[in-house]
């Protein structure tokens, strides 16, 4: 994703009309993506878990758009302070932004590109809840949210995609969120699930997906908002490169899941529907940051190696004893670790830069660049995550007490349930009467 870049008086851009719309409807496609994880990760947990589930999506939005507007925009993208974070009082409360000025370099007002790393912004906390299902307080997840997007996820953005950012100055390729969004939220998730520890009975009871075909929603959808998520990564519409960035997801979130599903026949003897859904998830993670850099036949190259390599991941946690509930760490981080290296090997120099990869005799220079992005985030995320939920965890306690666990937490965190199985319409738990309310009739019961 290209920050503004400083262009000379005579060649200063105009405001796109195009380019501007283009934007927005992205936007949008990206917000989607959020409410589509929800379902997506809703319809992985059993039924005590599916609110509380769907709300640890939900509640990223509210949270990341407030601390956005105050003053996540200004620690992200203003102006550069040793290459670490940036800082603009113009952009604090977006109050200083004139509602044409344009984001530098570009065609589109700076509020649009403010709002379109809004969406960034929020889907990334969001990713990690998958790897926290069934044990965590909500009012914890909030604050963990809170605290993780200010000293994480601000910052990780200033270095990645910031102008004077010290990756993107390094020449780190990530076009749309492999190291900022994917590898931060996947070694984010591995920090606090070493720190709060695995769900009761994780090895023992079955905690199989409630509801596939809500998972295939959520990942129909997901794959739909992906599109505004990596072609609108280019801030506009003129040169051709995000036609050739949407062309390379879908191709290689095909080859994904179609290798998903081979490696899963293989090994297990079937073709899943969760497979499928967690092979095109897969192949749209390792995509995000690559995708800018190969062509249509790189990106069936990165999609497979995602796929295989993701698919074979997601078992590691049963055989190393961590519980990733959803597997956020064997998709999300095994898949931006894998998409932001094969820029190294794949980058042809051809569309969004002149980087080439191994494979197109650049040598090793350009890997050696993204593997200093990759393990830098890693490294950062997975130690800074786990030390707040260590804080949480020993202040105001991360976990709910282990009957809440068991019994469902919807019912305890949020006073209702998925699914109605009575009939009787409703999920809210029922209300004990009082002054002023009728309580219902005893039905008579059959001996």
């Amino acid at each position: 994703m290209p920050p503004g870049i400083m262009t000379l008086a005579a060649d200063a851009p105009e405001l796109s009309a195009a380019n501007t719309g283009f934007m927005l409807i992205c936007s949008a496609l990206v917000m989607l993506m959020t409410p589509a994880l929800a379902f997506f990760y809703g319809g992985m947990v059993r039924v005590k878990s599916t609110l509380n589930m769907l709300m640890m999506s939900f509640i990223s939005l509210g949270i990341v758009t407030i601390l956005w507007v105050l003053y996540g925009f200004s620690l992200a993208f203003g102006t550069d302070s040793g290459s670490i974070i940036g800082w603009s009082s113009d952009y604090v409360g977006l109050s200083g932004i004139g509602i044409t000025e344009l984001w530098d370099g570009y065609t589109i007002p700076v509020y649009v590109f403010a709002v379109f790393q809004l969406m960034f912004a929020i889907i990334t906390p969001a990713l990690i809840s998958g790897a926290l299902a069934d044990r965590v307080k909500f009012t914890s997840w909030a604050l963990f949210i809170t605290l993780w997007v200010t000293v994480v996820y601000f910052p990780v953005a200033h270095w990645v995609w910031g102008a004077g950012g010290w990756l993107f100055e390094l020449g780190v390729i990530d076009f749309a969120g492999g190291t900022a969004v994917h590898i931060n939220a996947g070694a984010a998730a591995l920090g606090v699930i070493l720190v709060i520890g695995k769900r009761v009975g994780f090895k023992k009871d079955p905690m199989r997906p409630h509801s596939l075909p809500l998972v295939m929603l959520g990942a129909g959808l997901l794959w739909f908002g992906w599109f505004g998520f990596n072609a609108g990564s280019w801030l506009g519409n003129d040169d051709g490169v995000g036609a050739v960035m949407f062309v390379n997801t879908q191709v290689a979130t095909a080859a994904a899941m179609l290798a998903w599903l081979g490696y899963e026949k293989l090994r297990h003897g079937s073709f899943t529907t969760l497979g499928a859904a967690s092979g095109a998830v897969a192949g749209l993670v390792a995509i995000t940051p690559s995708g800018g850099a190969v062509s249509p036949l790189g990106a069936i190259a990165v999609g497979a190696i995602a796929g295989v390599l993701c698919a074979m991941a997601v078992g590691l946690k049963y055989k190393f004893g961590y519980d990733d509930s959803l597997d956020v760490v064997g998709v999300h981080l095994v898949g931006g670790v894998a998409g932001s290296l094969l820029v190294g090997l794949f980058a042809t120099g051809g569309v969004q830069s002149d980087a080439k990869g191994l494979f197109y005799g650049g040598g090793l220079d350009q890997l050696g660049k993204q593997a200093v992005g990759v393990f830098a985030v890693l490294a950062y995320s997975l130690v800074v995550s786990a030390i707040l939920a260590f804080l949480l965890d020993k202040t105001i306690g991360m976990r709910v007490p282990e009957d809440v666990e068991v019994s469902g937490i919807d019912q305890v965190e949020h006073a209702e349930t998925a699914y109605d199985f009575s009939g009787a319409g409703g999920g809210a738990a029922p209300r004990t009467a009082g002054p002023g309310t009728t309580a219902a009739p005893k039905k008579k019961v059959d001996a």
